[in-house]
């Protein structure tokens, strides 16, 4: 067993393990660590949603990184695990409920809620993009104790309803760091630049992949320091914060991905960044 887990990355002790974990929270939106133990002396294989999922070894046995979609529903969700062969088990999981506040936003550019036939053409080639990038999923293994991109306290947005210039809109799937126009923006954990680009809602854009399908964003960047295939590391800056796209001013917005589903941020930093 010791050297199977030495091939897929790394023994830690239960303790220093954990600290390099998101924090476990199986909501809407979350993230759920589910522990299991090695039913064979092979290395597992997980799947949430008939999507792979983040397998970490230590020496109390396996931990699966569950990424979970804001519209997840409550109650008991199955995590497929196969042991090689005709090796399979499923491990049940409990997701509980969690109130997403309500955000009221007024953009001054009325075109940018109310598409033109063309810019909702423009949206949705840039969202085919997306999912491909999304389907991402690189070999190494990542480092989930994430730097905060942009210094300084922030409030977390993410899974807010959105109220714009009136309308309804879709959930926000990110973080808003407030900062200002030309702040560096630093990678949260070595990767490698994945995507980048203008889009019509994001503004300027900078996608990173750091392994097993972990993924980030960010968008309303007022310049890219970096090209695709680009390793970047741990604090290297990959551009500055502005406000292209659709803003209400200069900010940072931060999405992170699991298994293709933009989870909670604030999971993967230390809880004393936040505003109070």
């Amino acid at each position: 067993m010791r050297t199977l887990i030495l091939l897929i990355g790394f023994l830690l002790t239960p303790s220093l393990f954990a600290e390099t974990l998101p924090r476990h929270a199986p909501v809407p939106g979350g993230v759920a660590l589910v522990e299991f133990r090695a039913a064979a002396d092979v290395e597992p294989l997980a799947r949430y949603q008939d999507r792979p999922v983040l397998v970490l070894a230590h020496e109390g046995g396996y931990t699966a990184v569950v990424g979970l979609p804001l519209d997840a529903a409550i109650g008991t969700h199955d995590l497929e695990v196969a042991w090689g062969g005709n090796g399979r088990s499923t491990i049940p999981f409990e997701v509980t409920s969690k109130e997403y506040a309500t955000q009221h936003l007024t953009i001054k550019d009325q075109s940018k809620v109310d598409l033109s036939q063309a810019d909702l053409e423009r949206h949705w080639r840039e969202q085919a993009v997306v999912r491909d990038v999304l389907k991402t999923r690189s070999e190494p293994l990542p480092a989930l104790d994430f730097l905060q991109p942009v210094p300084g306290p922030y409030a977390n947005t993410y899974g807010k309803r959105r109220i714009i210039n009136g309308q309804p809109r879709n959930p926000h799937r990110g973080m808003d760091i407030p900062a200002a126009q030309g702040t560096p923006i630093r990678a949260p954990a070595d990767g490698v630049v994945l995507h980048t680009g203008d889009f019509f809602f994001s503004g300027n854009v900078v996608y990173l992949d750091h392994g097993q399908g972990v993924l980030t964003l960010y968008a309303h960047l007022a310049r890219i320091d970096v090209e695709p295939g680009q390793r970047v590391v741990r604090g290297e800056t990959i551009g500055t914060v502005g406000a292209s796209g659709r803003v209400t001013g200069p900010h940072l917005h931060w999405s992170v991905y699991l298994n293709r589903n933009a989870v909670d941020p604030e999971l993967f930093l230390p809880e004393t960044t936040a505003a109070p």
